[in-house]
């Protein structure tokens, strides 16, 4: 292993109150704010780009660019929005910081607020995750209590509140526009682009919408200075981010790494594959991210080098399936997914999900019909770059990528099911129980 782990936003995770302002204080808190009110919002915009810190939620869009993007003050109201909607199959970044550390967030609200000029900001958290939702409030009340929110910020002069908002538990909403409108009280569907938030987001207002983890990185870079983050990371892709592994590792969990790191050196830390297996296939960004597969364990993890390789780096949701694993049976499930949370505005994610989910079904279950493959390519095809937003083009990526490093198992679904290629109770990460014996029990037969 060459590359160190990098932990500072879960540096003091393990700390047995680490989610307390206290505690947050005792390690430095807060300190970035005070060089932040030092400076002028727009020396802070520029210490931001000089970062190259690039939004962690996804897109990897340069994040002081985006703050860039706001007109000029007129007088009327300016918005940030924090998507805290992290509902990608893989993904659990943004929830585990929130939990352990939520005044990182909000130092970062606050000195992302005073740079762009906004005197209300929102946090807009997924609503099933309430234990989450329960400690930012309370993060929010401390930082209130402390005099870090409200009227005159440790006397600067600047104003601030912060709403934290439950959104109803839909995918979709975490694509930025179809989160305003949800968050205006509307149905969450995709707007139509230009114009974009930055001119006319929530109320029809300049809004920026950036990602917890690109909030959450902004006091460290505002106190440690753009060079200390540069020195992280690529040329390209500067800085640390956390990487969620999951699957068949003997060690799942968030890993604080430089941008640059590979999964060869990932699976290292995480104690090796579970059963010392071999990796088969994994995702490099969440299910809706092509798939790499073993021949990929060395591609450098920075958004240039991934998508040279075919991929999209995305949130880091690093999924690892070994070889006792259906890549079909898999697909499925993601298919399914996509195809359940399809807001439905638009006809070709609408309608081509759900044809993508029957025929994966008829695959998994061995009975495929002639044709089916080249139909679920050409569905995929009719879906990429057609769709209103990009739920439908994640919806094809694992299909294509799938078949294009798999297609033999696809060509099995014409005649096996998937269960007697590849055993549930193999690929399980638990104990496997199938459910006629499960019954069979409590019927007392």
């Amino acid at each position: 292993m060459t590359t160190p782990l990098a932990p500072v936003l879960s540096a003091f995770w393990d700390h047995p109150e680490s989610w307390t302002l206290k505690t947050y204080l005792d390690h430095g808190g807060y300190e970035g704010l005070k060089k932040a009110f030092t400076q002028k919002p727009e020396e802070l915009t520029q210490a931001i780009k000089d970062s190259g810190l690039r939004g962690r939620g996804g897109a990897g869009f340069p994040t002081g660019m985006k703050w860039g993007f706001l007109p000029p003050a007129d007088g009327g109201p300016r918005y940030l929005v924090v998507n805290a909607d992290e509902s990608e199959p893989g993904t659990c970044k943004d929830i585990p910081l929130m939990m352990a550390a939520p005044q990182f967030l909000i130092e970062g609200v606050i000195i992302t607020s005073y740079a762009i000029g906004c005197n209300h900001a929102f946090i807009y958290l997924r609503g099933e995750v309430v234990h989450v939702y329960r400690r930012l409030l309370r993060a929010v009340e401390e930082a209130y209590a402390a005099g870090y929110l409200g009227k005159n910020i440790q006397g600067s002069g600047f104003d601030l509140d912060v709403t934290v908002h439950a959104g109803a538990g839909a995918y979709i909403c975490g694509e930025e526009t179809a989160l305003l409108d949800s968050l205006e009280g509307r149905r969450g569907q995709p707007r139509l682009k230009p114009p974009f938030p930055a001119v006319a987001g929530l109320y029809a207002r300049p809004t920026v919408v950036n990602n917890v983890e690109s909030v959450a990185s902004v006091p460290e870079i505002i106190n440690r200075g753009a060079d200390w983050f540069t020195s992280m990371g690529t040329e390209r892709s500067a800085g640390n981010g956390i990487f969620s592994l999951s699957g068949h590792v003997n060690k799942p969990g968030q890993y604080e790494a430089p941008l640059g790191i590979t999964l060869r050196e990932l699976i290292d830390m995480a104690g090796g594959m579970r059963n010392g297996n071999d990796i088969k296939f994994w995702t490099p960004g969440g299910s809706s991210t092509p798939i790499f597969t073993k021949e990929h364990l060395d591609v450098p993890l920075d958004y240039e080098s991934v998508g040279a390789a075919g991929s999209m780096l995305g949130t880091r949701a690093l999924q690892i399936f070994d070889e006792t694993t259906s890549v079909v049976r898999a697909v499925t499930r993601w298919t399914e997914f996509y195809a359940h949370e399809s807001c439905g505005k638009c006809t070709p994610c609408r309608e081509g999900t759900y044809w993508l989910k029957q025929i994966l079904r008829r695959l998994e279950q061995g009975k495929g019909r002639e044709g089916d493959i080249e139909t679920l390519l050409d569905t995929c095809d009719n879906i990429l770059g057609r769709s209103f937003c990009a739920l439908g083009d994640g919806a094809t990526s694992s299909i294509t990528s799938a078949i294009q490093y798999f297609r033999e198992e696809f060509e099995a679904g014409m005649h096996t099911p998937a269960s007697e290629l590849f055993p549930p109770q193999r690929s399980a990460l638990f104990d496997y129980t199938p459910k006629h014996e499960t019954l069979a029990g409590v019927g007392g037969h």
